[in-house]
């Protein structure tokens, strides 16, 4: 390391970290954690583009960001043509796309059922569909387009969303306190749909690296949203921390990954998970 770089750290970690002249795309960026990111990508100067289906979320922090750094956009991931317009407005606002985070997800139907979060043996091909349509299907898109843009031009970095549920079965003793006439289970699809995405961010790690295109997963775990307190207790007793995270706890990991701090790093799978997956 020069003598430069030791007598000025604020700069080296500014160049190192910095998003200047970068361009994102962050989808499910009106949910709780895709309004962490676009805050995070924004405040290291990049200019982002916030793609969701539903912007009208008056808890997101996406709701509260003013920026002209900022390009809102309803997307429908599960639609090539919603995507594909979207792209097009990207480019015609801020001219090339470097970042893509892979957000959008849903856990369960906005409507589910007490089938829908019932036993596998019942579990319906409907729900099963839904969820793998927004989870996999949504993010194979958005890598077709978004990502084949960035591969086609001048690289970037790909992010993809999964969960400590798609790495280790969820433990259904966590939910058992439900009530026992309708016992609630974690659903099969979100755990496949979760698995899946690294499944993607491989193919695409390897397929992309000479296109200069970094593809990694971040895998989640929990995250404390108001949840019943039996609920968070059970959970976290699984967890070597004793907590689930604060939504802001992944924004450091977003910046790593979307920055050239993670220029050797492909193809990774980087789990932050407060030690469940640890025991």
């Amino acid at each position: 390391m020069s003598d430069s770089i030791v007598s000025d750290p604020s700069s080296f970690l500014v160049e190192l970290f910095g998003l200047n002249n970068r361009v994102a795309i962050v989808t499910g960026a009106a949910g709780q954690l895709g309004g962490e990111y676009v805050r995070t990508l924004l405040s290291a100067g990049a200019c982002v583009a916030a793609f969701d289906v539903n912007l009208d979320n008056p808890k997101s922090i996406l709701s509260k960001i003013n920026s002209k750094r900022l390009l809102t956009l309803e997307v429908d991931i599960t639609d090539k043509k919603s995507v594909q317009r979207g792209l097009e407005e990207v480019l015609s606002h801020f001219g090339t796309l470097n970042i893509l985070i892979n957000n959008a997800a849903i856990d369960a139907p906005p409507n589910a059922t007490d089938q829908e979060t019932g036993p596998f043996e019942t579990y319906p091909e409907r729900s099963w569909q839904i969820m793998m349509d927004v989870n996999l299907k949504g993010m194979f898109i958005c890598c077709q387009i978004l990502g084949g843009y960035m591969a086609s031009k001048c690289g970037g970095s790909i992010i993809n969303i999964s969960s400590i549920y798609g790495v280790l079965s969820p433990d259904q003793r966590i939910y058992a306190y439900r009530s026992i006439e309708k016992p609630f289970f974690k659903p099969v699809a979100y755990s496949v749909s979760k698995a899946g995405v690294l499944g993607l961010t491989k193919y695409l790690a390897t397929y992309w690296a000479s296109k200069n295109v970094r593809v990694n997963a971040l895998i989640l775990g929990g995250v404390f949203n108001n949840q019943d307190e039996i609920f968070i207790k059970n959970y976290s007793n699984k967890v070597p921390l004793g907590r689930m995270a604060w939504q802001y706890e992944y924004n450091g990991a977003i910046l790593f990954l979307a920055s050239d701090a993670s220029s050797y790093m492909t193809g990774s799978a980087l789990v932050i998970d407060g030690g469940y997956s640890a025991w």
